[in-house]
């Protein structure tokens, strides 16, 4: 379900960023549109994020794991079941209370380097 640009670059066109703090989402979505994702979305919750995929599939996801009074698991669990890749962003590091079927996908830890997201752009999960 992935798709690549024409320029065989291997990234994804369409990413989808869920994250709750605007100042990171501004700079993660700078920083793919500069890696060549022609398209970035941004939102915040839960809701707005199974909205977003049931309007347009992405072709890959970054997810901070802990929103404002939620998690992004149903998000994630909803990507598995349509085999999009995607990456789990969280700023605890190894005590991040990831469930267990979720233990093996990758992780960015925040803040994280432009070599790293790039990186994680190539993950081909689930």
């Amino acid at each position: 379900m992935t798709s690549a640009p024409p320029d065989g670059s291997g990234r994804p066109a369409n990413v989808l960023i869920v994250e709750d703090d605007p100042i990171i989402a501004i700079d993660f979505e700078d920083r793919l549109l500069g890696f060549g994702v022609t398209s970035v979305r941004t939102v915040g919750s839960v809701t707005q994020a199974l909205d977003a995929i049931a309007l347009k599939a992405p072709d890959f996801a970054l997810l901070d794991v802990e929103l404002i009074r939620e998690t992004s698991f149903a998000v994630a669990e909803r990507l598995v079941s349509l085999k999009i890749p995607f990456v789990f962003v969280t700023g605890y590091g190894a005590e991040a209370r990831i469930p267990a079927e979720f233990a093996g996908q990758p992780r960015l830890q925040k803040p994280c380097s432009s070599d790293a997201l790039e990186a994680s752009l190539r993950t081909r999960n689930p």
